[in-house]
């Protein structure tokens, strides 16, 4: 950054910080000027030689009442609420009205108290005076305001003027970032003491985090930036919270996970992302045995481009597999995170293949030749009113027929572990995708009476934040598009967790679950979606009035709120806190009659597939009958 660009950044910070007190300077500078542009008058009247000493001694006075007056006229046609950096022609207009009417007054007033010595020329002449002297200083004020702004910004780009949350290493390191990039940083904000009044660089620690209120107003912010990454969950909340108040959009500096691993750098800015959104500290898994499950070995992930395989694939991939095989029905997908792992982890072995877990003879190929010694099994449909209308076939085909196929191929693989991702809506289900992920539970659980060699485990946790289909990404497209934004009922309610934190769960199961085990996380409270819905609208910097929220009513097979445990599962605690391991009810699955006799295309009818779930899947029978 030159010498040139700091000094116009200060300018402009100085301008800022100037804006609170616009009304209160506008009538001192005005006041100045008119004072100023008298002397001028009697200057241009009665030259150097005379423009003192002719001067009547009341002409103080006179100077003071035409002061007032022009305050008065100014107040009257509201000069001082004006702006100066955006002066122009309606500017001018209410200025020169201004100087028309106390000229005008202060004249007739002057002849009137019969002041003869004042010069009829200087009282004609000065409202002229003093109008090119008014427009003169705002003129000479959004020069040095827009040169500013180009110098700054550069000539094509948009200044943006930043208060920060934070005033630690972070907001340091922070603010070098930041006067790179074209922002101008108008203050920081810190709830440490020691810090009040301090200077980062040349930018001062301007009170706590509950001052940002009062001083967010008038002095042209244009964002809020959130650098806190190694605050508690709570003080996170709270600083979201705050920022959220200013009506301004929110950014935020990378988590302290993001910085760990080194995926950003922290003068990076992103928006606010579903896990700074979750309302409890995340889960920290105990990971001591997953390296001892996964490292040297090969591991296979079904669905391994889906919102969680893809992830799982990148955590698996940092415990160092002597093999990762990619399982995955979408062409793109497959190909996106196969270039992501071979650009982070370009020593591992990767296999990459287009299968689909509905083809059980690819899939026995598949384990047959690489033999992974542990299966995630990712794939699924979990869309629900989509599966709900006229695809309960599709449904019970890719989410319980393929976890099937994929468990049964790694039993005769000799696979050691199995782990299938299952939901919170396979207990209890109200919809088909609840109720197929429901059978795939119990697929499992008769596999591994008939499989003791191989392990075999369920994982089941609620919304995952950020997950394709959840309701983020749609509220944050609807917000984009100016709204509305969808919510099927105000007291819907779910229970949330990020990506990273289901992963590390699944692989955690993968390291201390015992076949015939359904895993579930404590996940604390459940997140009320509507309020999840004014969260994002107001950190994008909308007001309620700007972004209508719409409720559109429950979908077909929809519930007001899940649940993780059914009420005949008995649930143990486990070494790793907030983790509980329940074991799934153990049956013999009739596979044919679940499936349809024969080939999986017989499995077409839709109300027959429901009368099949229902039949194996008593609870969805019960809910149906409801």
């Amino acid at each position: 950054m030159t010498d040139a660009t700091a000094f116009w950044r200060r300018v402009d910070r100085v301008l800022a910080r100037l804006r609170p007190h616009r009304q209160p300077l506008t009538l001192a500078i005005d006041a100045i000027v008119v004072a100023a542009c008298w002397n001028i008058t009697y200057l241009f009247r009665l030259g150097f030689e005379r423009w003192i000493s002719a001067r009547p001694g009341y002409d103080i006075w006179v100077l003071l009442g035409l002061v007032v007056g022009y305050a008065l006229a100014s107040w009257l046609f509201r000069v001082p609420q004006s702006l100066w950096r955006f002066s122009g022609f309606g500017e001018i207009k209410r200025l020169t009205l201004a100087c028309a009417l106390a000229g005008s007054v202060g004249a007739a007033v002057v002849m009137g108290l019969g002041l003869v010595k004042v010069p009829r020329a200087v009282l004609a002449l000065h409202p002229v005076v003093a109008l090119m002297g008014l427009a003169l200083v705002r003129i000479v004020y959004r020069m040095t305001y827009e040169h500013a702004r180009a110098r700054i910004a550069g000539a094509h780009g948009e200044i943006r003027r930043a208060l920060v949350l934070g005033a630690g290493d972070a907001a340091r390191l922070l603010l070098a970032g930041l006067h790179q990039q074209g922002w101008v940083v108008l203050g920081l904000f810190d709830d440490d003491p020691a810090k009040q009044g301090a200077r980062i660089g040349d930018v001062t620690v301007r009170g706590t985090l509950d001052a940002l209120a009062r001083h967010s107003r008038g002095e042209g912010a244009t964002h809020v930036v959130v650098a806190l990454p190694s605050a508690t969950r709570a003080q996170r909340q709270r600083a979201l919270a705050l920022a959220a108040d200013t009506g301004l959009p929110v950014l935020t500096v990378p988590s302290a996970d993001e910085l760990r691993t080194g995926q950003t750098r922290i003068e990076r800015l992103r928006d606010i992302e579903p896990d700074d959104l979750l309302g409890r500290e995340p889960v920290q898994l105990d990971e001591a045995g997953v390296a001892a499950t996964l490292q040297g070995k090969t591991v296979l992930i079904t669905g391994a481009g889906g919102s969680i395989g893809s992830e799982l694939c990148r955590q698996v991939a940092a415990f160092g597999p002597a093999r990762l095989v990619l399982y995955e029905l979408s062409e793109f997908n497959l190909y996106s995170i196969e270039q992501e792992l071979s650009e982070s982890f370009p020593a591992l072995a990767l296999v990459r293949l287009i299968g689909d877990v509905k083809d059980l003879a690819h899939l026995r190929h598949t384990l047959a030749r690489w033999r992974p010694h542990t299966v995630f099994h990712a794939a699924a449909y979990k869309h629900v009113p989509l599966m709900e209308d006229l695809n309960a076939a599709a449904a019970l085909r890719n989410n319980t027929l393929g976890t099937w196929h994929a468990a049964l191929a790694a039993a005769e693989a000799g696979a050691e572990r199995f782990v299938l991702i299952s939901t919170d809506k396979a207990v209890n289900p109200t919809n088909v995708m609840g109720a197929t992920k429901r059978a795939a539970e119990m697929v499992i659980s008769s596999l591994a009476a008939q499989h003791p060699g191989t392990r075999f485990m369920a994982v089941r946790f609620g919304n995952v934040l950020g997950s394709s289909g959840s309701v983020i990404p749609k509220f944050k497209e609807q917000i984009a598009r100016g709204g509305p934004v969808t919510v099927t009922h105000p007291d819907i309610i779910r229970y949330f967790m990020t990506i990273p934190e289901a992963a590390r769960l699944v692989l955690q199961a993968a390291a201390i679950g015992a076949s015939g085990q359904v895993l579930v996380l404590d996940m604390g409270e459940p997140v009320k979606i509507v309020d999840l819905a004014r969260d994002l609208i107001r950190l994008a910097g909308h007001t309620p009035g700007e972004i209508q929220i719409v409720f559109s009513g429950l979908r077909p097979g929809e519930k007001l709120y899940e649940e993780l445990l059914a009420d005949a599962d008995d649930t143990l605690p486990t070494a790793v806190p907030r983790l509980r391991v329940a074991r799934l009810q153990q049956q013999a699955v009739d596979f044919d009659d679940l499936f349809g006799a024969g080939a999986p295309a017989s499995v077409a009818d839709d109300e027959d597939v429901r009368q099949r779930l229902r039949r194996w899947v008593p609870e969805f029978g019960q809910q149906a009958a409801r």
